[in-house]
């Protein structure tokens, strides 16, 4: 009796650890699968499908976007892919500097302060009601969207309550504040507030229809962090003075001189988003977009090894090397999808490897633009990340 007991534990024990071994090896499985296939992946129009996706029924002629169900095995359900097909055309890799001058949809409250009011007491008159990241769009319904405009109202409110149109995470509402008096005829909300932001950074590729994609990040208020929402901007011409190095700690800088002057601006900036900006070049960078053009690199044929970057730290656009360390399909972060590191000693012993300014000097692989520099590593300047191309183009195409 008591040896048919232990063979029928040891048996049930056997038949345990092998369900358990299934399920382990399944979700293994089922683990590298979903990583093997991504969320999104693009194609050239009329190129196939690829494996996984290869017997998917997708018309890969036509321009556009498509949901592909993926199944295991050819028969459970997995995931659904979306697949995005796209005219394979040539850009112009660009490299060169450009001065960037944004305005903001709105005045963007930086932060809430006290002011000292007339009777001098200490008020704030914001506290609870505005929050750093909001944007104030109107004023007693008279629309506002520089600080003058902004000053002006409070100044004309004589220290009545006013009603702020507010918009803060893309939700629009008002709200009543009371402005304090702080001289005789003067009167203030109690918020630091900003209306435009300028800055330098590199013209990624210039399309055959004159768009250009620069930056290869957005536009990041500096006080709060968060991608600015703009209403216009233009590219201007500038003159790099003079390099910072970077070192381990402290990132590098292009000092440079931005000439804001009608007859040096470039284009227009018509979008700020995490990939970089995008607009409308005009004659003068058009003229500048002188390199052959080239095909873009899709980002599931980027590999790591060998590249190289076009940029310019002393007024003339070069190609420099770089390695492509990592290459991330499925990062969180758009702009931080390749991680590069610079190998060329000719870059490293003016810039240290990646420096501020830098951003958006094109990646180039095999011939193909890639991506676009976007970040450095700040404890090795010798190392930064990139974001994919296509990435790139796909918010010129919006």
């Amino acid at each position: 009796m008591t040896m048919d007991i232990r063979k029928r534990y040891r048996r049930g024990l056997a038949v345990l650890l092998a369900f358990c071994l299934v399920i382990f090896c399944g979700m293994t499985y089922m683990k590298y699968q979903d990583q093997a296939v991504p969320d999104q992946i693009t194609v050239f129009a009329g190129d196939p499908l690829t494996a996984p996706l290869e017997k998917a029924d997708v018309d890969t002629s036509q321009v556009g976007s498509y949901q592909v169900d993926y199944k295991l095995f050819g028969l459970l359900p997995f995931k659904t892919v979306s697949v995005d097909v796209m005219a394979n055309s040539l850009v112009v890799p660009c490299g060169m500097p450009a001065g960037i001058y944004v305005e903001t949809d709105g005045v963007l409250v930086v932060d809430c302060a006290e002011v000292t009011s007339l009777s001098g007491v200490a008020a704030c008159p914001a506290k609870s009601i505005l929050k750093a990241g909001d944007y104030i769009t109107s004023a007693d319904q008279t629309p506002v969207s520089r600080k003058s405009q902004l000053v002006e109202a409070v100044s004309e409110s004589q220290g009545k309550e006013m009603t702020l149109g507010v918009r803060r995470n893309g939700e629009e509402f008002q709200v009543r504040i009371t402005p304090a008096q702080v001289a005789p005829g003067e009167y203030k909300l109690g918020v630091w507030v900003r209306d435009n932001t300028q800055g330098i950074g590199m013209v990624t590729y210039v399309t055959g229809d004159g768009r250009f994609g620069a930056l290869g990040h957005g536009i990041s208020d500096s006080d709060t962090g968060q991608l600015m929402e703009t209403s216009r901007g233009l590219l201007y011409d500038t003159d790099i003075l003079s390099v910072i190095r970077g070192r381990e700690g402290t990132p590098g800088e292009l000092v440079g001189y931005i000439d804001y002057h009608a007859r040096y601006v470039k284009g227009r900036i018509d979008g700020n988003t995490p990939e970089g900006i995008f607009g409308q070049a005009n004659e003068q960078l058009l003229s500048e977009a002188v390199a052959k053009p080239v095909q873009i690199c899709l980002k599931q044929d980027v590999k790591t090894g060998p590249a190289t970057i076009l940029t310019s730290v002393d007024g003339e656009v070069k190609e420099y090397d770089v390695e492509i360390e990592e290459v991330n399909l499925r990062g969180e972060e758009e702009n931080k999808g390749m991680v590069i590191r610079v190998t060329d000693g000719r870059l490293l012993s003016q810039t240290g490897g990646i420096v501020q300014g830098m951003s958006g000097s094109p990646i180039l692989q095999n011939g193909k633009l890639a991506g676009a520099v976007t970040h450095v590593f700040v404890k090795d300047p010798t190392k930064g990340y990139g974001v994919f191309i296509e990435n790139m183009l796909q918010e010129t195409e919006k």
